[in-house]
C-alpha cells in the first residue's frame, strides 16, 4: 500500500492497476484498495472511485463528517484532477494558444452491455473532459496525453478518447484488440489530485509519475 499523503482528516493513496477500489460482487473481488487500506486505517472512508484498471492518486476521508466536507469538493468541482495516458495513433495539438482541447460529449450506460459507457446526445449526462498532446511515438504510432475531467462520469476519459479516435493502449473495453495488445494494462494514470485541505485551510497538490 503506497500513501502518497496522511494527516488527521485525510489520506490519498497511489492505487495499482488491476486493483478494485472498493468491493465488487463475489467472494472473488473482495480484496480491494479501501479493505487494504481499513486494515490500518478503520475509520477511512471512500469519497471518489477509480477504474480497476486505473492507476494513481485515490483519495479517502478519516471518519464521516471528512468524508461530507471532501464530497462537497468533489460537487463542487474544487479537486482539481490530472490523467497521463498513452493512446493509439498521432493525436494532433488542439489548435488553441495553450494546446488544450475540450471534448464535451454527453455519457450514458449502455445498458444491453454494461457496464461500458456510449456517447448519447439525448440521454446522456453532460460530460467534459480537457486534453492536451504532449509527444508522439513514431515507433509505437502514439501519442501521451495530460487530461484534465472537468466532470466525474464513469469510464469519461476512455469514451471520450475513443470517440475522438484515439482509444488508450490496453483498454480492454473501448480499444480495438489491435490496441489492446499494445499495452498488458490500461495505460491511463491518475498523476495529480489538488485541492484546499477542509479543516487547514491549505492548497495541497499530490502527484504521482506514471510508471509507463
Amino acid at each position: 500500500m503506497d500513501v502518497v499523503y496522511a494527516d488527521a482528516s485525510l489520506l490519498v493513496l497511489n492505487k495499482p492497476s488491476g486493483l478494485l477500489a472498493v468491493p465488487g460482487r463475489g467472494e472473488d473481488k473482495q480484496d480491494c484498495l479501501s479493505s487494504r487500506v481499513q486494515r490500518l486505517y478503520p475509520e477511512a472512508l471512500i469519497v471518489h472511485r477509480l477504474d480497476m484498471a486505473t492507476s494513481g492518486l485515490m483519495l479517502m476521508a478519516r471518519g464521516i463528517a471528512m468524508q461530507r466536507a471532501l464530497s462537497s469538493l468533489f460537487e463542487r468541482r474544487e479537486v482539481h484532477k490530472r490523467y497521463l495516458a498513452v493512446v493509439d495513433g498521432c493525436l494532433a495539438p488542439a489548435p488553441t494558444p495553450d494546446g488544450w482541447g475540450l471534448t464535451d460529449l454527453p455519457i450514458v450506460v449502455d445498458w444491453p452491455r454494461r457496464p461500458l459507457r456510449i456517447i448519447d446526445a439525448v440521454l446522456g449526462k453532460p460530460s467534459q473532459t480537457r486534453w492536451r498532446a504532449l509527444a508522439f511515438d513514431a515507433a509505437t504510432n502514439s501519442t501521451r496525453v495530460e487530461l484534465e475531467p472537468l466532470t466525474g462520469r464513469s469510464h469519461q476519459l476512455r469514451v471520450h478518447l475513443q470517440a475522438l479516435g484515439h482509444p488508450i493502449l490496453g483498454d480492454a473495453l473501448y480499444a480495438p484488440e489491435a490496441v489492446q495488445a499494445k499495452a498488458p494494462r490500461l495505460l491511463l494514470h491518475a498523476c495529480a489530485l489538488g485541492f484546499v485541505h477542509p479543516v487547514s485551510g491549505e492548497a495541497l497538490r499530490l502527484e504521482s509519475p506514471a510508471d509507463f
